[in-house]
Order: C-alpha cells, then structure tokens, then sequence
C-alpha cells in the first residue's frame, strides 16, 4: 500500500511542478513605472525588433512591441493623433536564459515535494538581455542610437513564485523592462539635440496613428 501510494505521488510531481503559481504575469504588462524624460520626445512611429529573443522560448512575439509602445507613451515622446515626426525602433541585439537550481528537482520529487510545499524555490530562470534603441527621421536617417543591458531572477515555486510555463516570459520582460530603465537616461541626456533634427525632418508620410504595431523577427 505504502509503495502505491509513494509511486503515485511521484507520478504527479511533473503535474505539480507544472501548476501555476500563486502570480500572474499580467501586472508586469500594464505598464511600466513612471519615469518621464524631462523634455520629451515629438510623437515618433514605433516598432520593435525582436532580434534573437525571437529564439527564446519566453517572451511571446508581440511583447517587444507591446513593452516599449507603453515606454514611448509614458516616458518618451509626447502624445498625437494628427502626425509623427520619425521612427524610434528598439532592436534586442543579446540574449541568454540560464535555468539554474534544476538539480534540485530531482531531491524535491524524492521527498514528495515537500520542500516546495514550505516555499523552496524548484528552479530559476535567468536572462540577460541587451536592447539598442534607435532614433531616425521621418526620411530614415539615423540620428541617435542607445544601448541597455538588462538582468533578471525569477524563481519557480509552488506559493511564492511562479509556475514553469510563466517564468521564462516573465524572466525576459524583466530583462527587456531593464534595458529599457538604462537606455531611458541616455536618451534624456540626448534630447537637446534629437528633438531639433527631428522637427526639421518634417512627417512621416502615411503615419499609423495613435502609435504603429511593426513588429520583426519571427520564431
């Protein structure tokens, strides 16, 4: 009876482990903190690269985009509904997730996940991320370009933490979330010169308004 029971129990350790997690990823997609360069931007397309993040298995396709839209809207350039005056592209150049702690799993399903139970972390996902924002003109030229590095921890668990098909996502938009809190300084520092060479190139022709969903890279 006792040796059904304890194989039973490791038969549903893969569900367990799988399970979601007490938090959820969306509180990170609603926006990002508030943090608003002091002499903003003229409303500018955007559009977003996924470059090698395309090859993670974390961030979906569309969070890139979706991350930095709200950077520009809320930190960056000022709002329109009428024209845009260049293109303000971010582009992830790096990528790297580690999983580490994973050995530990293998001790959490002998002892019947009970270290899980009490709040021991089953794994962490790690990325370090590298994004370039770049600045071009509504004729394309390239005015500015500014790069970030990001890091991030996400730890796997049972209550505390998160499940293992949310944790890799979440690990990325951190990282994403991080380069762009480096590159957010630099382009305040550069604004004085940006926002002339971009009023005297004129409108882009055909803006899609209120922002523009380019999204490039694929899986």
């Amino acid at each position: 009876m006792k040796l059904t029971r304890r194989l039973a129990l490791l038969a549903f350790a893969p569900a367990l482990l799988a399970a979601p997690a007490c938090v959820s990823v969306k509180s990170m997609m609603k926006g990002p903190p508030t943090a608003a360069i002091s002499n903003r931007l003229p409303a500018l397309e955007i559009l977003a690269d996924q470059g090698p993040l395309a090859m993670n298995d974390g961030a979906l396709p569309e969070d890139p985009l979706k991350l930095f839209t709200q950077e520009c809207h809320s930190n960056l350039t000022e709002p329109t509904d009428t024209a845009t005056f260049g293109y303000a592209k971010l582009v992830v150049k790096k990528v790297k997730t580690l999983r580490t702690g994973r050995g530990l799993q293998g001790i959490q399903v002998l002892t019947f996940l009970l270290p899980a139970v009490v709040g021991v972390p089953l794994e962490w996902y790690k990325t370090t991320l590298q994004a370039e924002l770049q600045v071009s003109d509504a004729s394309g030229n390239l005015i500015g370009s500014y790069v970030g590095t990001g890091t991030s921890a996400v730890k796997v668990a049972m209550y505390h933490g998160y499940s293992q098909t949310t944790a890799p996502r979440l690990a990325d938009i951190i990282a994403l979330r991080g380069a762009m809190a480096q590159i957010r300084p630099q382009l305040d520092t550069a604004t004085a010169r940006l926002r002339p060479l971009l009023l005297a190139g004129g409108t882009v022709d055909n803006p899609t308004l209120p922002s523009s969903s380019v999204v490039t890279g694929s899986r």
